[in-house]
C-alpha cells in the first residue's frame, strides 16, 4: 500500500524539489551578496589607489628629471656657451658667474623666493606663507601640480630661478665686479623676478591665465624668464657702458668648440625646460617637446640663412645662436600651439634675432657683450605675442573645453592680452633693474677697474687662469 501511495506522489514531489531548491538559493543570494559586496568594494578603491599611486609616480619622475635637465642648462650648458664666446681671459669669470648662482639663488628661493613667486598674496606678489619652506611638504598642491609632491614642484621652479639671472650676466661680460654681480643678481632674484614668476603662474597673479585681471599665455616663461633678462640685460650693458676699446678692437669668442658645447647642452636641458612645464607626463610633454624640437631647428636655419647674405659665410656661432633664439621664442608658446606653427615661429625667431643683433645693435651701438637682449629680450618678445597668434583649444583649452585660446581660433583678445602681459614684462625689467643697479654702484661699485678690466676676470676677480700655457 505504502509503495503505490510513493508512486503516486513521487511526480508531485519531483515538481516541488526544484522549486523549494530555487527558492532557498535565492534567499540565500542576499546573503552572499552581501558577504562579498564589501570584498568587492575595496578592491576597487586599491585599484583606484594603485593607479593614482603610478601616476604619481609617473609624473614625479619625469619632474625630477627635468628639473634636472633645467640645471643642466645652467651649468654646464650656459656656463660653456657663454665662456666659449667670451676672450680666454675672462672664461673663468664668466664661468663663475653662472656658477655662483646655482648656490646662491637656491639659498635665496628656498629663504623667501619660493613664498614670494608660489605663496598666496595679492596680484603683484606672494606672501610669506612658505619663508624658509614652511609648509612646503611631500604631498601634492593642487593650486599647481596635482600629482607629484610640492616640494618636486618647488624645486623644479628653483631651476627657472636659477637661470634667469644667469642670462644677463652675458650683457655684462668681461667688465663688471663679481661681488657687485652676486649682490645684484641677488637682488634682482627677489624684486624682479619672484614678482614677475608670482604675476604669470602665481595663484591670484595678474597676467594668470587661470582668473588674471590680463590672462597672459605664458607656457614656460617667454615673460618670465626671458624678457625679464634680456630687457634687464640691456639696461645693464647700457648703465655700466661699452668694454675697454669697443667698438674699434676685436673682441672675438675665444672658443668655439666650448661655446658649440654649451649651446647643444641647452638645446637638450630646454626639453625639460618646455616639456617639464606640462608638470605631468602626459600629452601635453609631448606637444611641448615636439615645438621645442621643431622651432629650435627652424631658427637655426633662419638665422643661418639671414647671416649667409649678410656676411657671405654660414658660421657655427650663426647656427648656434639661432638655435638658441628659436628655444627662446618657443617656450612661452610650446604649451599652446601645433608643430606647423611653432616651425613658423622659430623661423621668424631665427631672421628677427640675428637682425637685432646684426643691424639693431650696431645701429645703436651698445655694448651687450654677448647679445642677451637681441636674443632672449627680442626672442622672447616675440614668442609672447605669436603665442596670442597661434595658441589653440585643440593642443590646450586652457580656458575651458571648446573655449577659444588665441587668434587662430578665434580669441583676438589673446594678443592684447599678451601685449600687456609684454609690457608689465618690460616696464618691471626697466624700473626694477635701474634701481638696484644704481643702489649696488653707490653701495660698493659695479665695475671693474680699466686696469683690472685689460688684465681679465679670471686674475682680477679670482686670481686664477682658464688656461695655464706653461705647463
Amino acid at each position: 500500500m505504502s509503495r503505490r501511495v510513493f508512486l503516486a506522489f513521487s511526480p508531485l514531489v519531483l515538481l516541488i524539489f526544484p522549486v523549494i531548491t530555487l527558492a532557498q538559493s535565492s534567499s540565500a543570494a542576499p546573503a552572499a551578496t552581501a558577504q562579498t559586496a564589501p570584498a568587492t568594494q575595496a578592491q576597487i578603491q586599491a585599484l583606484q589607489q594603485a593607479v593614482a599611486h603610478a601616476q604619481s609616480a609617473g609624473d614625479n619622475a619625469w619632474m625630477l628629471v627635468s628639473a634636472a635637465l633645467v640645471l643642466l642648462m645652467t651649468g654646464p650648458g650656459l656656463a660653456l656657451f657663454y665662456g666659449g664666446l667670451v676672450r680666454k681671459k675672462n672664461i673663468l669669470g664668466t664661468m663663475m658667474q653662472s656658477f655662483a648662482m646655482m648656490a646662491l639663488v637656491t639659498i635665496l628661493w628656498a629663504f623667501v623666493g619660493y613664498s614670494l613667486a608660489f605663496g598666496h598674496g595679492d596680484a603683484f606678489i606672494g606672501g610669506l606663507e612658505h619663508v624658509f619652506l614652511r609648509g612646503v611638504s611631500l604631498s601634492p598642491n593642487p593650486d599647481y601640480a596635482p600629482t607629484i609632491p610640492e616640494q618636486t614642484y618647488m624645486i623644479y621652479q628653483l631651476m627657472f630661478a636659477i637661470i634667469t639671472p644667469a642670462l644677463i650676466t652675458g650683457a655684462f661680460a668681461e667688465r663688471m665686479k663679481f661681488s657687485a654681480m652676486a649682490l645684484f643678481l641677488s637682488l634682482w632674484s627677489i624684486f624682479v623676478y619672484c614678482p614677475m614668476a608670482h604675476m604669470v603662474w602665481g595663484v591670484g597673479g595678474l597676467l594668470n591665465a587661470a582668473g588674471g585681471a590680463l590672462p597672459s599665455l605664458d607656457f614656460a616663461g617667454g615673460t618670465v624668464v626671458h624678457i625679464t633678462s634680456g630687457v634687464s640685460a640691456l639696461v645693464c650693458a647700457l648703465y655700466l657702458g661699452k668694454r675697454v676699446g669697443y667698438p674699434h678692437t676685436a673682441m672675438p669668442p675665444h672658443s668655439m668648440v666650448l661655446s658649440f658645447i654649451g649651446a647643444c647642452l641647452l638645446w637638450v636641458g630646454w626639453f625639460g625646460f618646455n616639456a617639464g612645464s606640462a608638470l605631468a607626463a602626459n600629452s601635453l610633454a609631448t606637444s611641448a617637446f615636439v615645438n621645442t624640437h621643431f622651432a629650435t631647428a627652424t631658427a637655426a636655419l633662419g638665422w643661418t640663412i639671414f647671416e649667409w647674405f649678410h656676411n657671405g659665410k654660414p658660421t657655427a656661432l650663426g647656427a648656434i645662436s639661432g638655435a638658441v633664439a628659436g628655444l627662446v621664442a618657443i617656450t612661452p608658446a610650446s604649451g599652446f600651439v601645433q608643430p606647423m606653427a611653432a616651425l613658423l615661429i622659430g623661423l621668424l625667431a631665427g631672421f628677427v634675432c640675428s637682425f637685432m643683433v646684426f643691424k639693431v645693435k650696431s645701429w645703436f651701438g651698445y655694448d651687450d657683450s654677448l647679445d642677451a637682449f637681441g636674443v632672449h629680450g627680442a626672442g622672447g618678445t616675440l614668442g609672447a605675442v605669436l603665442t596670442g597668434f597661434f595658441a589653440t583649444m585643440v593642443i590646450n583649452p586652457v580656458y575651458g573645453k571648446g573655449m577659444a585660446t588665441g587668434a587662430i581660433d578665434g580669441h583676438w583678445m589673446q594678443v592684447l592680452h599678451q601685449l600687456a602681459g609684454v609690457g608689465v614684462a618690460w616696464a618691471i625689467s626697466i624700473v626694477g633693474t635701474l634701481i638696484l643697479l644704481f643702489v649696488v654702484d653707490k653701495v660698493i661699485g659695479l665695475r671693474v677697474s680699466r686696469e683690472d678690466e685689460i688684465a681679465g676676470l679670471d686674475l682680477s676677480q679670482h686670481g686664477e687662469e682658464g688656461y695655464d700655457f706653461n705647463t
